[in-house]
């Protein structure tokens, strides 16, 4: 009795494990921090060496999210492989597109041995570029409490204690689908946590037409990296990183919404802006701290804090300076705030912003070459940016360049 009545006990405390896992996803913001929660705390289950998640997305399954211990160890250049290309068509010739159609869940105990009368096949294009062998699989539908399937969760090798690859087992199928039905609640809700800031973002897109859709995805794809390597350069924990980066990327991607309150005859001015239009212009940065301006909310207070700090300067020759009252009428600047009185996130955002403003091109300007992106960045070590963020700009910059590719104009 008492050895079943041990694991009765284990199975209880999973069961409460999971409720209070389930309950902490559900407060995520940020889709790309959701997935990560996600496919780690699956794994956890399962011990799944590995996992992806695809979300739907005109009309097919798109790669969204990956992780494997064996291949993406923590630390430098680590997220390299979350900005990939990848989508696969909603048919039955794939694994992932069979759970998609079927809305059943699959589990294959070896991959390479797979029986010829299903109609899916395994792509094994990932093992060989990769030099890995995937064996055990788990693909589970995301299916949301109305019945609508809006991605594929799957997961790859389950381990025993030693390491060795198994097969996952019945058990493994229960827990995870109920996990898998919560967590794509979670996942609709924050697609459409983002398709509200990218509405937000396309009306200040009609007034300024340098705020696309693709570049704030740039700039909080960048803007979160960056933070990544410098946080963790820094020695914070990895819970302590996540959690930031759910806020941050949201707030890093509305750092320029203070311009839907300049007029017009200003933002499309297609020529050099007078003095007296350039000061205007300044005061976008006032007002989308305005806009942000919310203690109770620790994204909207991030919101605040970029926007009216990401034209601030290292050296102190930036704008709008140390402003006690940001609602005082008329709007008046101080002399710039100097090195570590900028706020971390707006000094990200800084070199975030330029970097995309120059790299792209756009209807008043071309694009830079890359090289004199580059050069130029180095030269503003030290005046425009802080040069320990420009170092780990340079450290990641294989990141920095996957995501450019990723979130083309």
């Amino acid at each position: 009795m008492g050895k079943v009545q041990s694991k009765a006990d284990k199975e209880i405390l999973r069961i409460n494990k999971l409720l209070k896992i389930t309950e902490k996803i559900t407060h995520l913001k940020d889709i790309e921090a959701l997935l990560d929660r996600i496919l780690i705390e699956a794994r956890k289950f399962t011990s799944a060496d590995g996992g992806t998640i695809y979300l739907v997305d005109n009309k097919k399954l798109r790669f969204r999210y990956v992780q494997n211990d064996s291949l993406f160890k923590a630390g430098r250049h680590s997220n390299k492989h979350l900005y990939v290309d990848h989508s696969v068509p909603i048919d039955q010739k794939s694994i992932v597109g069979y759970v998609y159609k079927t809305g059943k869940t699959l589990i294959i105990d070896d991959a390479y041995n797979i029986d010829k009368s299903v109609p899916y096949t395994c792509n094994h294009r990932f093992d060989e570029t990769a030099s890995y062998k995937t064996k055990s699989l788990l693909t589970i539908p995301l299916r949301t409490s109305r019945g609508r399937i809006v991605g594929v969760l799957q997961l790859i090798n389950a381990q025993d204690k030693k390491g060795n690859i198994v097969i996952f087992s019945p058990n493994d199928i229960i827990y995870v689908e109920h996990f898998a039905n919560n967590a794509a609640i979670a996942v609709e809700r924050a697609k459409m946590t983002r398709a509200m800031v990218l509405r937000m973002m396309k009306v200040a897109e009609l007034r300024d037409p340098k705020e696309t859709g693709p570049h704030v995805n740039r700039v909080g794809s960048y803007s979160i990296e960056i933070y990544h390597q410098w946080a963790h350069n820094k020695g914070q924990s990895v819970d302590k990183i996540k959690q930031f980066k759910d806020n941050f990327r949201i707030a890093a991607m509305m750092h320029d919404m203070g311009k839907v309150a300049i007029s017009d005859t200003i933002l499309k001015k297609p020529a050099k802006l007078t003095s007296k239009e350039y000061e205007i212009m300044k005061t976008h940065v006032v007002m989308g701290a305005r806009l942000f301006n919310d203690p109770t909310s620790d994204w909207d207070e991030m919101a605040a804090e970029i926007s009216l700090n990401h034209h601030e300067k290292w050296d102190g020759t930036g704008y709008p300076g140390k402003i006690d009252d940001i609602f005082k009428e008329p709007i008046e600047f101080h002399p710039g705030k100097k090195g570590e009185e900028i706020p971390i996130t707006a000094r990200i955002v800084a070199l975030s912003d330029v970097y995309d403003a120059l790299i792209s091109k756009r209807s008043y300007k071309d694009a830079w070459d890359e090289k004199q992106v580059l050069d130029y960045i180095k030269e503003q070590s030290g005046h425009h940016f802080d040069p320990e963020i420009v170092e780990v700009f340079f450290d990641i910059y294989d990141v920095i360049a996957a995501i450019r590719d990723t979130y083309k104009d």
